[in-house]
This record gives structure tokens, sequence and C-alpha cells, in this order.
């Protein structure tokens, strides 16, 4: 084996392909095929979207899993540990797994550079492959047409939202991206689209593949109640469905794009009501406002585009504060900070700003208060250091009644998330 930890197979993996990002399907598909291209026996279901994929990820494998289905789920990127990427009904997989599947892609690859997404994606690949699974729950990691897990044909599509993000790669304009994440559908399959305003080019392309396309808004809809929801649509219609477990109006509009995938594969993964119920309530997932109950109270969400930043406000302007509510935010340099902090104006009485410059496109506290400027005007702007020196900053500065808020990127959740766990246990031993 080329490395015996987990830790040096990363580090080495991060280098292996001088791009850190390098959309395309044809080393995937060439290291796919020399590793046999190993049938998926299980119902696949590929999620893309500018927001929303993780929670819909979510629902999908809980309500899978209530349903008393074995489930694969590959996801990105992860918060504390790569292991959370890949899991097999609901839990990480080892260490000694993953290593076993870098040493298999790393023997096929024969001297072809993929990036470091692209090894993970062939070897989440690998072990689901070799477990006997009922279902597999995709998250594409940037775009869709050129994404590595577009490698697999989907049983069904699953497109959550569109925004505007990674612009560089994914062109300028909705419709682009709408073009891209479309790159998932196939041919004959059905494909679902459970956001708002939906671009023509996913529509056209639809058309053009044949596929069956069910969009919220026209093919279903959701109606609220006083005791929760329904889901009304021609083949998966659900009364009394219960508030998510989740926070957020949006988590209805996630929750039923997802059901009415899950209803595409009825016949081959039917699902009784109480599996619905129980999943919808049980679903989670870390960093998506994350509320950790303290004094002060935290609030981790990885946000980081304008569309993100307005559900966290409307979230944020239904959870009562009786103090301060303070933001903890740090930012990737190529992400629309500007508009980030527009859409949560006013939500705010101070900011405090971590230094990323040391991480892979990470942009300085300096960087990121000029940016936010003009922005958020006369509210107190402080510029500090990593995540965990920020961290106590503000939890020295906060009382007891305020509320905490951490965004802005995945690196600044997950490092949040250590930083709080290392306090309360050290608190915890005093």
């Amino acid at each position: 084996m080329r490395f015996e930890t987990l830790a040096a197979w990363l580090d080495w993996q991060a280098g292996l392909n001088p791009k850190s990002i390098d959309l395309g399907l044809d080393r995937v598909r060439l290291v796919w095929d020399r590793l046999g291209a190993p049938t998926m026996d299980a119902a696949v279901i590929t999620i893309a979207g500018t927001n929303g994929k993780g929670s819909s990820v979510a629902f999908a494998e809980s309500i899978l899993q209530a349903g008393g289905y074995r489930t694969g789920c590959y996801t990105s990127p992860h918060l504390q540990r790569y292991n959370e990427r890949i899991r097999v009904d609901q839990t990480p997989v080892d260490d000694a797994q993953l290593c076993a599947a870098f040493e298999r892609v790393d023997q096929a690859r024969d001297g072809v550079p993929l990036t470091y997404f692209e090894f993970g994606t062939l070897a989440a690949l690998c072990i689901f492959s070799d477990v006997r699974l009922d279902a597999i729950v995709l998250e594409v990691g940037l775009g869709g047409r050129l994404d590595a897990v577009n490698l697999i044909d989907p049983d069904v599509s699953l497109i959550t939202s569109i925004g505007l993000d990674h612009q560089d790669w994914l062109g300028t304009d909705r419709e682009s991206i709408g073009a891209e994440k479309a790159g998932i559908m196939r041919a004959g399959r059905p494909a679902v689209f459970s956001g708002t305003k939906m671009p023509d080019s996913i529509r056209a392309q639809a058309q053009r593949l044949g596929a069956r396309l069910l969009v919220a808004g026209e093919d279903y809809r959701v109606e609220l109640n006083a005791q929760g929801w329904e889901l009304l649509a021609a083949e998966a219609s659900r009364r009394s469905l219960p508030q998510p477990g989740m926070r957020g109006r949006v988590q209805v509009d996630n929750a039923a794009g997802v059901l009415v995938a899950l209803g595409c594969l009825s016949a081959r993964l039917p699902l009784g009501q109480h599996a619905v119920r129980s999943g919808l309530l049980a679903a989670r997932v870390p960093g998506r406002f994350d509320v950790r109950p303290g004094r002060p109270t935290w609030v981790l969400d990885v946000a980081h585009n304008p569309a993100a930043a307005a559900v966290l406000s409307d979230t944020l302007g239904d959870f009562f504060c009786s103090g301060r509510s303070l933001a903890v935010c740090g930012m990737l340099a190529d992400k629309d900070a500007a508009g980030t902090a527009a859409a949560l104006a006013g939500r705010f009485d101070a900011w405090y700003l971590v230094d990323l410059s040391k991480e892979p496109r990470g942009m300085s506290a300096a960087q990121l208060a000029e940016r936010l400027r003009p922005v958020l005007g006369d509210t107190p702007v402080d510029t500090g250091g990593g995540v965990g020196q920020v961290m106590a900053h503000v939890a020295a500065d906060a009382g007891a009644e305020d509320r905490v808020v951490v965004f802005g990127s995945f690196l600044t959740v997950g490092a949040a998330m250590d930083w709080l766990a290392s306090d309360r246990s050290a608190a915890a031993k005093a």
C-alpha cells in the first residue's frame, strides 16, 4: 500500500493534479473502466443544485433508512473528518476502508492525475459496489454535467435550486448554470426540480433527452397547515406530514422534492407513511442552521453565497433572541462576500471576521472587511486571526443572552465545531 494512514493519503491526493478543480469526466471514466466499471445494483439518486443539496441528501438518506433500506451516501465537502463524505447506513466509513479503496483506485489509475475530489468519488463508488445496498444517494460536488459524480447513471435526478455561485466554472448567469446542473439528467428517466424560477435551459435539456421532468409549482405543490404540511402530486401525494426536524421554511420545499423523487422509485423502493414521517423528523445536517444551546447560543451555518445567506436570514428572523446577534464570518476569495453580507443586512449587531488566508482560495480578514465595508455601514466590525482566535474573542465579548452565528464557509464552520468541542471539553474537566 502506498500509504498507511488516511492523513497521508489525503495530503498526497491534494497535490496529485496541479489543478484543485479540473472539471471533466475523461480521467474518472478511464480509471473507472480500469477498475472494471463495477455494476451498481442499487437504485441511484443524484442530487445537484446551488443550495439545498445537503439537506435534500439528508432527507433522502433518513427516509430510506427509516423505510428499512440499506443506503449508501456520498457528500462533499466535509466539516471535521473526511470520513463524513462516505456513509453506509448513515455511518461514516472507517479509515481502513478508505485507505483500501484509495489503494484500489491508485493501482487502477496508472499515472492518471486525478483531483482530490475525483479520487474520493471513485473510492466512494468502489466502497458502495462492494456492499449490498438498496439505494445510493450521490451529491454533486460542482455543477453536474462535468462533475465526477456524473460518471454514474442515476435512476432519478433531483435539482434543488439555481443561483449564482462558482461562476468561473459554470457560467455567469442562471441559464448557463442551469444547463450545467441539468447534465445529471438521463434519457427516459425521471428528474425533479424542487427550486423556484427554473431556468429554461433545464426544461430544454429534459425535452432533448426525453426525460420526464417534475417541477415544483407545476407538477407538484406544497400546502402548509396548522398541523404540518401536505404534498400534492399526481403520483406522490402525502398527507399529514410533520414539519421537518431541520429549521426553516425552505426545508419543506427540499423535503417535498425528495419525496417526489422517491415517489419515482416507488415500484422498487416503496415507502410507508411512518417511514416518511420518521425520516423527515430525524434528518439532520451538521452545519445547516445547527443550533448549539448554551450561554451564549451558537448557530452554525455553512451559508457561503447570497441565496444561502437569504435563507439563513429568514430562518434567523423566526428564531427569537433576547440579546445581541453577533456574526462570525470567514469566506473564500472567489465567493460573493458583499452579496452574502447584503442578504443578512440588519441581522447582526456586530461582525467578527476570520482570517482564512492560509487556506487554498481563502480570504484574509482585512480583505473581507474591505469587501463588506460598503454593505455594513456603521455596524461594528472586528478583524481577527484564525477561527479559534476569533471564537475565543467573541465568546469573551458575548453576553449570556446573546446569539453568535458562524457562517461563510465549510472551513469556518468546521473549525468552529472543533473549537466548540474542545472548549466545552476543557470546561467539563475544569
